[in-house]
């Protein structure tokens, strides 16, 4: 599914910027501090991650670029925001996961009382790849109690097939490359 029904997708494909070769060789980077800086562009983004969402209680963004969409979406929605960190960041009592990024290894961590058994969390980050920072969030907030009802991505790399990583996760993107 396209969060972007009405959304001026060439406008905001405009302002994504490719970065060849980072963080390493090979990998083309996409930048989407261009549309950060456009007021417009931001407020089309978050209301088209909004619009698509499912009901939820709480929203969940991912280190560090779904930080900055996955607030402004919590507050669209009327609902709180959890940060899902990477490790050493959170100063509680943490739970952790590891995965495979599309470029190495990583590791996710969430507080964990952060949310309670029950809980609809919307998972919310700034780029869909491979599905492994995705699947690693998904698994710490299932691991809690939390049901995600769904994920939401200003950017989704098609061609990496990350949603296969994902069954059963209600996946919706603005833009997809």
């Amino acid at each position: 599914m396209t969060a972007g029904a009405g959304v001026d997708e060439q406008r905001l494909r405009s302002l994504v910027r490719d970065v060849p070769d980072f963080p390493k060789p090979g990998v083309v980077f996409k930048d989407i501090t261009p549309l950060l800086a456009d007021a417009g562009a931001l407020a089309a983004a978050v209301e088209a991650m909004a619009g698509s969402a499912p009901a939820c209680d709480v929203v969940a963004g991912v280190e560090a670029r779904g930080f900055l969409l996955a607030t402004p979406v919590a507050l669209a929605l009327g609902v709180g925001f959890v940060p899902i960190r990477k490790p050493g960041k959170l100063p509680w009592r943490t739970r952790t996961c590891t995965y495979d990024l599309e470029y190495g290894t990583d590791s996710v961590e969430v507080h964990e009382d952060a949310v309670g058994p029950g809980a609809r969390v919307l998972l919310v980050d700034d780029v869909l790849a491979t599905g492994g920072t995705a699947a690693a969030s998904g698994a710490l907030l299932s691991g809690l109690g939390a049901t995600v009802v769904g994920l939401s991505v200003l950017i989704e790399l098609g061609f990496l097939d990350g949603r296969a990583r994902l069954q059963g996760f209600d996946v919706s993107s603005v833009l997809t490359f």
